[in-house]
C-alpha cells in the first residue's frame, strides 16, 4: 500500500465518479460502432448459429459452438456501448469558452524536468489512443495539466516519483 501524500493539496481534484465525458467524434465512433454491431454483424451471426443448428448434433457443431460464443461477445459489448453512450457527457472542446486553461479536448505542450517538449491531447477514457498522443482524463498527466495556463509549472506523479511539468502551449480545436 502506499503511503499517503505529504501534502493532500497537491493532489489533483477527483473526476466526478460515473462521469463518461466525450467528444462528439469519440460518441459518433462508439454509436457507428454500436449501430454495425447490431444491423450488420449480429444478423450475420444469427443467420450462421440458426443454420448449424439446423444440422444435428450442436455438441460437436463447431459452426454452431463458435456462433454462440461470437453472439455473446457481441450482446456484451452491446449492453456496454448502450449503457456508456447512455452515461456519456458530450463535451465540445472547440466552443470551450475559456481557452487559457487546460481543459477537456484540450491539446497541451509540456516541457518535462529532462528538457523534452511533448504534447498530449485530452480525452475521455473510451477514446483515447496512447499511441496518437492522445491520453484520458483519468490519466496522472492529464488530472495534473487540468485548470493549468501557459507558464504553469505542476506536479506529475509518476511511478519514479514526482516530476515537474511546464505548460508551454494550450490549444482546442477550431470550431
Amino acid at each position: 500500500m502506499c503511503p499517503p501524500p505529504d501534502n493532500e493539496a497537491e493532489l489533483p481534484p477527483p473526476i466526478p465518479s460515473g462521469k463518461h465525458y466525450l467528444t462528439p467524434a469519440g460518441h459518433a465512433r462508439l454509436s457507428a460502432e454500436l449501430r454495425r454491431l447490431l444491423h450488420e454483424e449480429r444478423p450475420k451471426v444469427v443467420e450462421v448459429v440458426s443454420w448449424a443448428a439446423g444440422n444435428g448434433d450442436r455438441s460437436e457443431n463447431g459452426d454452431y459452438l463458435y456462433g454462440k460464443k461470437r453472439l455473446r461477445e457481441i450482446d456484451h459489448r452491446v449492453r456496454w456501448l448502450t449503457k456508456r453512450l447512455e452515461d456519456a457527457i458530450v463535451v465540445d472542446p472547440a466552443r470551450q469558452a475559456e481557452c487559457g486553461r487546460v481543459y477537456f479536448g484540450a491539446s497541451v505542450g509540456y516541457v518535462g524536468e529532462d528538457g523534452r517538449e511533448r504534447s498530449v491531447t485530452i480525452l475521455g477514457a473510451d477514446e483515447a489512443d496512447f499511441a496518437r498522443g492522445e491520453v484520458s482524463l483519468l490519466s496522472p498527466i492529464a488530472r495534473a495539466l487540468i485548470g493549468a495556463r501557459v507558464g504553469d509549472v505542476v506536479n506529475l506523479r509518476t511511478p519514479r516519483g514526482v516530476e515537474e511539468i511546464e505548460v508551454v502551449a494550450i490549444r482546442y480545436p477550431a470550431g
